[in-house]
């Protein structure tokens, strides 16, 4: 049995329905993530979906030093904040080292660990120290059985409250490939399952300077996933993802969002 975990107003694992995690790839302005925000959650109200809402301060893990970072951690999380109380949703993000966990920890209710560092054993255990809810990225490079040891990691330093993301696996260069069997070996570890749609389409490296991506597979994906039986949905959302300045290649826009969100909720109430 898959364990629940309760994030505010949201449930997630369980029985319960799947569940979204959705925003820009990186805070842009404080206007442009409100509006964004206000949007997803509109769209989310109407479909009776939870939503936690996602977007970066600082994306430390980029491919060139030139590409666009966030606006840092200080006013990152005001920010968030501010989306927090006024729309009165959960809150996610990644933190990259253990100094900002002092502060990123009074702002998210739920700690992400990005893919790159998810074997980085002092940081997981401080991050599991703070007793917020911690989203593991599975790491590209790692196989799902790979994901047990992470989570005894977070277990033995005192938090139960675990998500697991699955991202994709490294196919060759510059490439990633989903195996849904993943979803399946590591629901047996006991904790909600998530799966990144978005990220799992993206090129890595793929430009030079930057990484490209196939948003044209997100749909497919995604459904996919649902009808496995995914717990929640990861998908990082843009207005115009054309002019994104980071992850835009594989990013979907807001009416793609509602017509695919429309898709699995209809395959995720089949499955029951």
């Amino acid at each position: 049995m898959v364990k629940e975990i309760k994030i505010k107003n949201v449930r997630i694992g369980g029985k319960n329905p799947v569940v979204l995690i959705a925003g820009p790839c990186v805070i842009e302005s404080e206007l442009h993530v409100m509006h964004h925000a206000e949007k997803i959650k509109k769209i989310c109200d109407k479909l009776v979906i939870g939503l936690i809402f996602k977007s970066s301060y600082d994306k430390a893990n980029r491919s060139s030093a030139k590409s666009y970072r966030g606006p840092g951690i200080d006013k990152g999380l005001k920010i968030l904040e501010k989306v927090k109380k006024e729309l009165g949703v959960p809150i996610l993000s990644d933190v990259h080292c253990r100094s900002e966990l002092s502060k990123a920890k009074d702002v998210l209710d739920i700690i992400q660990i990005p893919a790159f560092l998810c074997r980085q054993t002092d940081f997981i255990e401080e991050v599991a120290k703070t007793k917020r809810i911690v989203n593991i990225k599975k790491g590209q490079f790692l196989f799902p059985w790979d994901v047990k040891n992470i989570i005894e990691k977070i277990e033995n330093a005192g938090n139960k409250d675990i998500i697991i993301t699955e991202r994709g696996v490294m196919f060759g260069y510059n490439n990633l490939v989903s195996d849904f069997r993943s979803l399946e070996i590591m629901r047996e570890f006991g904790y909600p399952i998530v799966y990144d749609a978005t990220h799992s389409v993206q090129l890595p490296g793929g430009k030079g300077c930057s990484s490209g991506g196939e948003r044209r597979f997100v749909e497919a994906l995604s459904r996919a996933a649902a009808a496995v039986g995914c717990d929640g949905l990861f998908l990082e959302v843009h207005e115009n993802p054309n002019k994104a300045p980071c992850d835009g290649p594989n990013m979907i826009t807001f009416e793609i969002l509602e017509k695919l969100l429309k898709d699995v909720k209809k395959i995720d109430n089949i499955l029951g």
